[in-house]
């Protein structure tokens, strides 16, 4: 039982009171990125999911580890249909080209999903998502987007009002509602 403690501490990257950990990966072209970490007091964070989310996300800085916290999520988890997580689950929070981003990991370090708040959506949706709320949703005007990436996915979490009507659609990059509720 000793041996198992052991051995699950040394596979376990411990985080204390916002101690950095830095992560040091390098690419198959060679390019090579340093990732600084911090979690919640602790918290810790397995080594492999560390390993998964740096080597997917490389120029992130700012990085934050912790415990799955639904009263934090951004978007609407139900729109998603992603796996239900509880705070035995890792949340994440880091800065990547100048957005904040969250990412979330199942208890076995399998990754849930990403999403990050469009500041210029007016520009950076597609085309396909804007005929979309233009035709569907006659009369609404944009609130709030968040890119949401998962598994081979993306889609756009949009937030609508139309005076005190508010409605939020899960679109996707080709303009297809795969989600819609009223707020």
């Amino acid at each position: 039982m000793i041996l198992a403690a052991i051995i699950a501490s040394s596979i376990m990257v411990s985080c204390s009171t916002r101690r950095p950990t830095t992560t040091t990966t390098t690419s198959s072209n060679g390019t090579t990125s340093t990732t600084t970490t911090t979690a919640h007091t602790a918290f810790s964070v397995p080594a492999n999911i560390q390993t998964s989310f740096t080597t997917q996300n490389p120029g992130a800085t700012d990085v934050v580890w912790g415990p799955y916290d639904e009263a934090i999520v951004p978007i609407d988890w139900d729109l998603t249909d992603w796996t239900v997580l509880t705070p035995k689950d890792y949340a994440v929070t880091y800065t990547m080209n100048g957005n904040k981003y969250y990412s979330w990991y199942d208890a076995n370090g399998n990754w849930i999903g990403t999403t990050y708040g469009m500041a210029d959506y007016n520009n950076g949706l597609p085309a396909a998502v804007n005929q979309t709320i233009t035709s569907t949703y006659q009369g609404f005007t944009i609130d709030k987007v968040n890119q949401v990436t998962w598994k081979d996915h993306t889609a756009y979490d949009v937030k609508l009002k139309n005076g005190d009507n508010k409605m939020k659609a899960l679109i996707d990059a080709n303009g297809t509602v795969i989600k819609q509720k009223d707020k």
